[in-house]
């Protein structure tokens, strides 16, 4: 085990393998002092924006639009700034019923276009950033280094990853370039690596070495962990089991989902077989590596793109059709696939809610939870998928009550308020000395007590 002084602790066993744990009282730190929750930030962005109608109150019997290949302003609903209780929740957004008292709603948040770009690939790539268009000579994109990097600066410097990026797009033809399918950047023309396969994230996160990594990492670790089991009181050893519990549970989740892709592989189908693989448990997993990530100490700093911006490849969305479907493409005939694209987005909501879940679910130090002590942020860079517009974008932001977070409420900001308001609200909410960032032209002060 590692020193006591040091908030992370791992499980060590054979084949050079660390298991990394969560806070437990009985063995973390001496003298009865409890540490205080470390603060933490998470983005999960979702492709080709949403369907307005089942995302935005009020807006249920609006018009169906017409596909717009660049940059247009479609149909939103002309509402008042202000703030009002998060209660009655629209058809998209129905998953998050059990913990919508967590969630503020923002909505009226708006990119600038910069002409000259691909729309879905400055949607995507420039979500984080949102640099001014003046600011940036190197490339066509307003593009700079994006936000969880900055954060990074700050809350990251003493974890093993200060940043974690995670991409659930496992597809390997290619479609469109790295503009389309990354949402970190360490600066301009710079990309952040993303961690796409699920037993690559898991691998690294837990430091299972070469000679090890066909064997569970859990098998490995047993006999130190039984040895520290002994040693734990009652809450933290129903908090270890619990753990270790979940840790094995995703593990045998890893191994369906490779069992699954060699079976499909030996079929020789027509389609990538990733199209094949259930959709949901991929991104529930990567969900998973996440959280346990967050909840040890390995990163304070998340993001997971849910898909790719504009590639035609086709997903297996389980529960919701018979064969896969291209998300992109439904985009374009919005009139005959729209009831498809409100389930879509139905889908994307519930596996956010399952993480949120998964957060609320885990006591800190101090009784609160990892989410209460997380900046979850659910987001798109487009504010309709089939216009493609940039103002009125969907964002929520859950969790985060113990930063000082307002939770429960529907925001709309003014007209024209930048989303790098959304960013340097949060950014000053983790305790950064900052008075701007990127365009942005203030706070959004509903949003902080």
């Amino acid at each position: 085990m590692m020193d006591k002084s040091n908030r992370r602790q791992f499980l060590r066993g054979a084949a050079g393998t660390t298991m990394a744990l969560p806070f437990l009282e009985s063995v973390s730190f001496a003298g009865g002092r409890l540490p205080k929750p470390q603060q933490r930030m998470a983005i999960y962005y979702i492709p080709m924006g949403v369907v307005r109608r089942g995302f935005f109150p009020g807006e249920e019997s609006s018009t169906i639009p017409k596909f717009a290949g660049s940059n247009t302003k479609a149909f939103s609903l002309e509402r008042p700034a202000g703030v009002k209780k998060f209660e009655t929740l629209t058809a998209s957004q129905q998953p998050l019923e059990s913990l919508k008292h967590k969630v503020s709603f923002i909505s009226g948040l708006d990119r600038r276009y910069k002409q000259g770009t691909d729309v879905h690939a400055q949607c995507g790539s420039c979500f984080l950033s949102s640099a001014t268009m003046e600011s940036v000579n190197e490339s066509a994109y307003p593009l700079d280094r994006t936000f969880d990097h900055i954060v990074a600066d700050s809350i990251g410097k003493q974890t093993p990853f200060s940043t974690l990026t995670l991409s659930c797009n496992s597809h390997k033809d290619n479609k469109e370039s790295i503009y389309f399918d990354n949402i970190s950047w360490y600066g301009t023309n710079h990309v952040t690596p993303s961690i796409r396969d699920v037993r690559q994230a898991y691998s690294r996160l837990f430091g299972t070495r070469k000679q090890g990594q066909l064997r569970d990492i859990t098998d490995l670790v047993l006999e130190d962990a039984s040895e520290l089991q002994r040693s734990l009181n009652k809450q933290d050893k129903d908090k270890f089991e619990e753990y270790f519990d979940g840790i094995r549970s995703l593990e045998r989740q890893i191994e369906r989902l490779e069992s699954m892709r060699e079976e499909i592989s030996k079929a020789k189908p027509e389609l990538p077989v990733d199209s094949l693989l259930p959709r949901g448990e991929y991104i529930r997993a990567m969900g998973d590596i996440m959280v346990a990530a967050l909840q040890t100490g390995l990163t304070n700093i998340a993001t997971l793109m849910i898909g790719p911006e504009r590639w035609n490849t086709p997903y297996t969305f389980e529960t919701l059709f018979d064969q896969p479907k291209s998300h992109h493409l439904m985009t374009h005939n919005p009139v005959k696939f729209i009831n498809e694209l409100l389930e879509i987005d139905k889908f994307y909501m519930q596996q956010y809610a399952y993480i949120m879940n998964r957060m609320d679910s885990i006591i800190e130090a101090d009784g609160s939870t990892l989410l209460d002590n997380t900046l979850f942020t659910y987001g798109s860079g487009l504010g309709d998928g089939t216009t493609h517009q940039y103002n009125d974008l969907p964002i929520l932001v859950a969790g985060g009550s113990r930063l000082g977070v307002k939770q429960g409420q529907h925001i709309h900001v003014p007209d024209k308020t930048p989303l790098a308001n959304l960013f340097l609200t949060q950014a000053q909410t983790l305790g950064m000395e900052v008075d701007s960032f990127a365009d942005s032209t203030g706070t959004i002060s509903d949003l902080t007590a």
